[in-house]
């Protein structure tokens, strides 16, 4: 049975503009707080948010006395936020698809199982794909998902859609994760699919993924080719304790 999903007005008028914006060109007017208060029925706090998401991302600009515009495409996607790959490309105006390469359901190993708090040999949905962009492989994916997604991710169109976006509509909303990134040299299987050589540098991401409840979802590795992506990360640079007299260390 699906379960009806409720997102604030403000994630909704969010990903309302994400569409927009994938079939505007940089440098076109998007609609102002007050336009999208009447477009949404929505306060100006909520608009003024939603296209504040926008902004962070790097999706628009917000230019004082004159409005919001399409921004050039980022290059890179930061490190602190996660959307979808089928997003993520289509942002940087990329034609995303996927080749699926496994998807069953099968006992969780030991690590599988801790990474997503389950007991060991419970049931998880496995899922290997090539995530493509224009038809140039872009990332390798490896993921795990508990059991109770299973009926949702094993009907889900992974070769065009979005995971993410079946499992919001299915119920299950993801919200906030964890993520370590490492390198790693390709080994022959991997330099074959993403069509670069055997040892040669990968980024590597591992994350989990938790819904509004904390119950974790998801647990994918993704390994990248290191000419052709890459995290921003920002910072702020924390105070050095100086001590009187002396000099921090």
């Amino acid at each position: 049975m699906v379960r009806p999903v409720y997102q604030p007005h403000y994630r909704q008028i969010e990903q309302s503009l994400r569409e927009r914006i994938a079939a505007l060109s940089p440098g076109q007017r998007l609609p102002s707080d007050t336009e999208l208060c009447v477009e949404f029925g929505v306060s100006r706090m909520t608009a003024r948010n939603a296209m504040q998401r926008l902004a962070d991302d790097g999706l628009v600009r917000r230019e004082p006395g004159r409005g919001t515009f399409v921004a050039n495409p980022p290059t890179h996607r930061r490190a602190t936020r996660l959307m979808s790959f089928t997003q993520e490309m289509l942002r940087a105006g990329r034609v995303p698809s996927s080749r699926l390469l496994a998807r069953e359901i099968r006992p969780s190993r030991p690590s599988e199982a801790a990474s997503l708090g389950i007991p060991p040999r419970q049931p998880i949905v496995h899922l290997r794909r090539l995530r493509q962009a224009d038809g140039l492989p872009i990332a390798l994916e490896n993921s795990v998902l508990i059991d109770e997604v299973a009926e949702v991710v094993m009907r889900a169109d992974l070769a065009r859609g979005s995971l993410h976006e079946a499992l919001a509509q299915g119920g299950f909303v993801l919200t906030k994760g964890t993520a370590t990134i490492a390198a790693a040299a390709a080994t022959a299987e991997e330099a074959r699919l993403l069509g670069i050589r055997s040892g040669d540098p990968l980024l590597v991401e591992r994350r989990v993924i938790a819904d509004v409840h904390g119950r974790r979802i998801e647990a994918t590795e993704s390994v990248y080719p290191a000419d052709r992506y890459a995290l921003e990360v920002r910072f702020e640079v924390e105070a050095l304790d100086v001590l009187p007299g002396g000099s921090g260390s």
